[in-house]
């Protein structure tokens, strides 16, 4: 069992509320109640997979300012509509996908661990789309 084992399991089980607040509304049909708590879930994952990113005094200038890009403009998503705050958080994902692997730490990581980040972000990113399909689904009459 290599180092990463933990982390890898534990992301899988990160990956649970997501798929919950998905089935929640495939068995219930679109509600802003579970729109809300995907919203708020996806906010706290974003935060904490940024937060990852921040390694001070390990990471270039550049790397650290990229690296707030995602939680940085969470607050002013208030001010935009809930399928606006969903795409964000949908592209940040990937951002900080696409950031992490810059990193000189993204070249130590086990394959495992790298094939998990790719395939949890690919299918946390359809989850949000598939949120954003239910925000029109309640918007149509």
């Amino acid at each position: 069992m290599h180092q990463y084992y933990t982390h890898i399991q534990l992301a899988y089980f990160g990956f649970i509320p997501f798929l919950l607040s998905v089935a929640w509304q495939l068995m219930a049909g679109a509600n802003h109640s579970a729109i809300q708590a995907f919203l708020f879930y996806s906010v706290a994952v974003m935060a904490f997979l940024a937060g990852n990113l921040w390694r001070a005094g390990e990471q270039s200038e550049r790397a650290a300012r990229l690296s707030v890009l995602a939680v940085l403009p969470v607050p002013a998503l208030v001010f935009v509509a809930v399928e606006w705050q969903i795409a964000y958080l949908a592209f940040c994902y990937w951002l900080v996908l696409g950031i992490e692997k810059t990193t000189p730490a993204w070249q130590n990581y086990h394959p495992e661990y790298k094939k998990m980040r790719l395939l949890l972000t690919s299918v946390i990113f359809v989850c949000h789309l598939f949120q954003i399909a239910m925000v029109f689904a309640l918007k149509t009459p």
